[in-house]
């Protein structure tokens, strides 16, 4: 756990706007999607990004779109694309995200989250202009107001993620001591208890 302030944040709690939404839903296909998006959510910051890209989650060719923290606007298309992506930031650690704040919504064909975000970001990646003296060896959270719209197919299969930060006054860096670093295996060890398969889907997931 991370204390920033008067915020308390762990990593295992990333999804408890998600779990909520899915406690209190009955539709058969909107618990479906927050299943798979969970699942996805859950293995991203577990370092496990070969999973995300598996025919069951993902379609062949993705397209992500990202507006955040004041980083230049990034499209991905396909796979590979996406997969370096996953594989960069669990290599250098930065795939550890932490939630708060989060409200979840979910359509036949859309899973949006709106919420605070806490990414760990190495130094020499955090923006010129971000105001603040940077050690580029350190690591820091970065902090931002983003909404997600993640889209998905008639068979519930992710088709991409547009995401965007909403707020820029909001954000914030704050510098990390090296005990309350998480590593891409540390982050994997605790989230693992949360991975759950996802149901085999059948007709009554089909939109209506």
């Amino acid at each position: 756990m991370v204390k920033i302030g008067d915020i308390t944040l762990d990593i295992t709690q990333q999804n408890v706007a998600v779990e909520r939404a899915l406690a209190q839903t009955d539709n058969p296909r909107h618990r479906y999607l927050l299943q798979v998006y969970l699942r996805h959510r859950y293995l991203e910051s577990a370092g496990r990004w070969e999973e995300i890209l598996d025919p069951q989650l993902t379609v062949d060719v993705p397209h992500y779109r990202f507006s955040l923290a004041g980083r230049p606007h990034l499209e991905l298309h396909g796979k590979e694309q996406v997969g370096a992506l996953y594989k960069h930031w669990t290599d250098t650690d930065q795939a550890v995200f932490y939630v708060s704040d989060e409200q979840v919504a979910v359509g036949d064909h859309i899973v949006m989250g709106r919420g605070i975000s806490w990414q760990q970001t190495i130094g020499s990646e955090i923006p010129a202009d971000a105001g603040i003296d940077v050690d580029p060896q350190a690591m820091y959270l970065s902090k931002s107001a983003i909404t997600m719209i993640w889209p998905y197919d008639d068979r519930g299969l992710l088709l991409g993620e547009d995401v965007w930060e909403f707020d820029p006054s909001v954000r914030e860096y704050f510098e990390l001591d090296p005990a309350d670093v998480l590593t891409a295996e540390q982050a994997g060890e605790l989230l693992a208890p949360y991975i759950e398969p996802i149901p085999a889907f059948d007709d009554t997931m089909l939109p209506r």
